[in-house]
C-alpha cells in the first residue's frame, strides 16, 4: 500500500535544478559545437590534427560552455524566495504598472471593445 503524503507537494532542490540546466546546456552546446564545427572543417580544413579530433574539440568546448551557463542560469531563474502559491497571490494584488504584455493587451483591446459599443451608440 502506498503511503499518502500531505501538504504540498516538493519541488526539485536546488541540486537537481543545476543538474538539470547543466544536461541541457549540455546537449544544447554539443549540438551547437556539432553544427559550428562541421561548418568549419568544411570551411576552411580540418588542420594538422585531423576531422574527429576537431570536430570534437568545438562540440566539448561548447557543450561545457552551455552547461556551466544553463545550470547557474536554471538556479538562479527558479530560486523563488516564495512558494508559488503566495508567488501568484503576489502577482494578483501587485500594483497595474506592473503587468505583462498580455495582460496590457487585453486591457486595450477591452478598451477599444468599449470605444466601439460607444461609437455605435452615438450613431
Amino acid at each position: 500500500m502506498a503511503a499518502v503524503q500531505r501538504g504540498q507537494p516538493q519541488g526539485p532542490t536546488t541540486w537537481q535544478k543545476m543538474k538539470m540546466g547543466a544536461m541541457m546546456g549540455a546537449g544544447v552546446g554539443l549540438t551547437i559545437g556539432f553544427i559550428f564545427g562541421s561548418y568549419s572543417i568544411l570551411r576552411g580544413g580540418a588542420g594538422p590534427r585531423g576531422i574527429l579530433p576537431t570536430l570534437s574539440q568545438y562540440m566539448l568546448s561548447s557543450g561545457a560552455t552551455f552547461a556551466f551557463f544553463l545550470s547557474i542560469g536554471s538556479v538562479i531563474r527558479n530560486d523563488a524566495q516564495l512558494p508559488p502559491n503566495w508567488e501568484a497571490t503576489r502577482l494578483q494584488l501587485a500594483s497595474p504598472i506592473v503587468r505583462s504584455r498580455l495582460d496590457g493587451a487585453q486591457m486595450m483591446k477591452a478598451r477599444w471593445e468599449l470605444e466601439k459599443r460607444r461609437q455605435n451608440s452615438n450613431l
